[in-house]
């Protein structure tokens, strides 16, 4: 206070300490510790500048002990740095997920029911292994007839995996508007790509609670049947093989041949067929 240029009866008064004791203090010889602690910053900010200006308390502390043998605590090291405003380099900020309207309200809640074509349709992502490693694969599925009107197959589970799926979907179906695109929180259905194509062509996204498997259990129970009658069936050496494998599935088992009991033991093909004739 006295090195601001405050009077020092006013300073003393505020503290409570006689103007004599400050006086008194100002004549006595510098203490060890006061010593100590100048000759340790100088060294720590030599350390310091040697590390190229990278090093936090931690490794500074380290330096002295195992490099120059002093022997110091950590709370020591870490509060002349602080006094002396010397910091190492921190690591990059985690950047969080945005949330803009790119999170979407949950437009299905459960109801996995539809009166007719294109008016709600489930996306999801899985994975298998292969001898070369992982295959992703999204499929787009309508509820109506449980048909898989878009899919799409990668080895990595990226935002263009999940945008041509869609692509494929709504180049196969031209659906008119309105239709409700269900997904979960995945980073994916929430990227910038497959958000803009969805509303570009009038689809409205729509995304059930994270960890909840049942907000997508239609989408779940497909992928829980490839599972069984594909997937694990054999060991896959290529992602080439597999790949080949889920494309007969899709196309030409499931969408074609499989008889699903929900529609009446009908393929989904066929069961958009009476849609159209009625």
């Amino acid at each position: 206070m006295a090195a601001e240029e405050i009077p020092v009866e006013v300073a003393c008064r505020v503290v409570d300490v006689p103007v004599s004791g400050y006086y008194d203090w100002l004549s006595r010889p510098p203490s060890a510790r006061s010593i100590r602690h100048a000759w340790l910053t100088d060294l720590i900010t030599e350390v310091h500048q040697a590390s190229r200006g990278i090093y936090g308390s931690r490794r500074v502390h380290a330096e002295l002990r195992l490099g120059r043998g002093i022997v110091v605590g950590h709370g020591a090291v870490e509060l002349l740095m602080r006094r002396a405003g010397i910091v190492g380099v921190m690591g990059r900020p985690k950047w969080r997920r945005a949330k803009p309207d790119l999170i979407a309200e949950d437009l299905v809640n459960r109801d996995f029911t539809a009166t007719e074509p294109n008016r709600k349709w489930l996306t999801d992502i899985t994975e298998h292994h292969t001898r070369e490693g992982k295959v992703y694969c999204a499929v787009v599925l309508d509820v109506y007839s449980r048909r898989v009107v878009g899919w799409s197959i990668d080895s990595s589970p990226t935002a263009a995996l999940v945008t041509n799926a869609l692509g494929m979907a709504i180049d196969s179906r031209r659906p008119d508007g309105g239709t409700i695109i269900h997904s979960d929180q995945g980073v994916q259905y929430g990227s910038w790509a497959f958000t803009k194509r969805a509303k570009d062509f009038g689809l409205i996204p729509s995304m059930g609670s994270v960890g909840d498997c049942y907000d997508n259990a239609m989408m779940e129970s497909f992928w829980s049947r490839m599972q069984v009658e594909l997937l694990d069936r054999q060991r896959w050496r290529t992602r080439i093989e597999l790949a080949n494998a889920i494309f007969d599935y899709i196309e030409i088992f499931h969408n074609r041949q499989r008889r699903h009991s929900r529609l009446g033991m009908l393929t989904p093909i066929e069961y958009e067929n009476t849609f159209i004739v009625a």
